[in-house]
């Protein structure tokens, strides 16, 4: 039903009033929580937003996504008109029929606001925020940048949501780890969570929760649904962000920090995290489990292990064998990097992935 769905749709969806749903529709969902965390077996439902130049990226992360999880996936990918068709063409021949499903759907805001949405920091990077009211049969969700790539099962990530506690509605990756070097400390002229903020390009979404919450906010004494708190925030800070969605996300934890599950750096490890000398530790102990290459580093020279992880992934062969296609050669790429601060501790890009290769295959060993 999704694939079809028209913009006008969605223009018409802003329109209802916030209480539409009512108890009914509030018990269901808690009930439906309840059942994805004592059914395992349930898939796993993974988002992201693809706009301009982003195809062959956006189709990168989904096969790293693909490689090593154990439970089934769904993509909801949110794309511009043009796109789909590629997207299909490409998705549509993917040799795991019934583990990976996807649903494709237009890039869509609300009606009165939708070009100002839209031009927020990149183009359609905003849609992430509405989420939560366009997904409405979706309990929880993994919502990535196109530039991730996960070097362990998407599984390992999605079980945080059986960590939250009570109060905790999404988990992400705090900004940066040396406060020396962070943008949010030294440059924000706006409120943002914790010591250097928050990096919204990994973030684990408990929906039926986020579309419940009331959230206490600066502008106005009374607490304000997901639906209701989204414009008058753009409203007020829109002269003072940089970011975009991600500083609104800032704004909203700062003022509910209860709300928000914290996971390790090395669920979105960026090139802040060794360009200037290494400052995850926990990559260094475990490795990187998801990669994030921001600031286009998968498509220039300037940082060579991130591009050599994503030309690694991109040009492997489903069904090739993992070691010789890809840890080796990778490993051979690596090693050419090591004039570079993220080269230098190059181990730690290939460190999680060789310890995801081998469970693969135990795995597959075992079911044998």
């Amino acid at each position: 039903r999704c694939k079809n769905l028209s913009v006008s749709f969605w223009n018409s969806y802003w329109m209802l009033p916030s209480d539409v749903c009512g108890m009914n529709c509030f018990w269901e969902a808690a009930f439906r929580y309840d059942y994805m965390k004592t059914h395992p077996s349930e898939k796993m439902h993974l988002a992201v937003v693809a706009c301009g130049e982003r195809l062959e990226e956006t189709v990168t992360m989904l096969r790293s996504a693909i490689i090593f999880s154990i439970k089934p996936l769904h993509f909801h990918i949110f794309a511009e008109d043009q796109l789909h068709e590629s997207f299909k063409d490409i998705l549509d021949e993917v040799p795991y029929e019934g583990r990976v499903n996807y649903t494709l759907y237009p890039i869509t805001f609300p009606s009165e606001s939708a070009a100002e949405w839209k031009k927020l920091f990149k183009p359609c990077a905003s849609q992430r925020l509405f989420l939560p009211l366009i997904l409405t049969n979706v309990d929880s969700l993994l919502y990535v940048d196109t530039d991730i790539l996960f070097l362990r099962p998407v599984d390992d990530i999605w079980s945080f949501l059986g960590k939250f506690n009570a109060t905790q509605i999404a988990a992400m990756a705090p900004e940066h780890e040396e406060p020396r070097i962070g943008w949010y400390n030294r440059f924000a002229r706006h409120p943002y969570y914790g010591v250097t903020g928050i990096n919204s390009g990994v973030m684990l979404m408990n929906m039926t929760r986020m579309r419940r919450k009331y959230f206490k906010n600066d502008m106005t004494p009374v607490r304000l649904q997901w639906a209701e708190i989204l414009m008058p925030l753009l409203k007020k800070y829109k002269l003072n962000i940089t970011w975009g969605d991600q500083d609104l996300l800032n704004i909203m934890f700062f003022h509910n920090p209860e709300s928000l599950y914290v996971f390790p750096c090395q669920w979105n490890y960026r090139p802040d995290h060794c360009i200037y000398g290494s400052n995850c530790k926990a990559a260094e102990e475990e490795g990187i489990f998801i990669l994030h290459g921001n600031r286009g580093v998968y498509h220039d020279d300037k940082q060579p292990t991130f591009r050599a992880v994503y030309e690694a992934i991109k040009n492997y062969s489903f069904g090739d064998d993992l070691v010789h296609s890809l840890l080796q050669p990778l490993e051979l790429e690596l090693q050419k990097t090591t004039h570079t601060y993220c080269g230098r501790v190059y181990k730690v890009f290939i460190k999680q992935l060789t310890k995801s290769v081998r469970d693969l295959y135990a795995r597959r060993s075992k079911g044998r």
